[in-house]
């Protein structure tokens, strides 16, 4: 995707969607298997849900123009891993599975030669 795609969008939705279309792209060709996307419930929502081998990955997905305010990576804080960890609670108490779990977050930083993407492997134990 094009950078001025992302920029020229009218909201910061509308951004989320697009770099959350790229990362989801990009997660495909790292060997993810995407099983679904934008889970919510209750407790809050997944971006992505997908395997890694036997593995079972709730994915946060973050996405940002400028680095004014920290690379994207960086605006997963403690209080939104637990709310995600929550999340995935309550989806597994629904959707048990027998494979291991566990949580990655995604960055992708535009730059002028288009996304940089960070990925953070099992980035936080679930901190309930």
């Amino acid at each position: 995707m094009r950078d001025d795609a992302f920029r020229r969008q009218p909201h910061t939705r509308a951004q989320g969607r697009l770099g959350e279309d790229a990362a989801v792209e990009w997660l495909g060709r790292q060997g993810y298997r995407i099983a679904e996307r934008n889970v919510s419930n209750r407790a809050g929502e997944i971006d992505v849900i997908a395997h890694d081998g036997d593995t079972l990955c709730f994915i946060e997905i973050k996405a940002r123009s400028t680095r004014d305010y920290g690379e994207a990576i960086e605006s997963v804080t403690p209080r939104k891993q637990r709310k995600i960890a929550r999340t995935a609670a309550l989806y597994l108490a629904f959707h048990p599975v027998e494979s291991a779990i566990r949580f990655d977050v995604l960055g992708l930083d535009l730059g002028d030669d288009g996304w940089r993407y960070t990925l953070i492997r099992d980035a936080f134990a679930a901190p309930l």
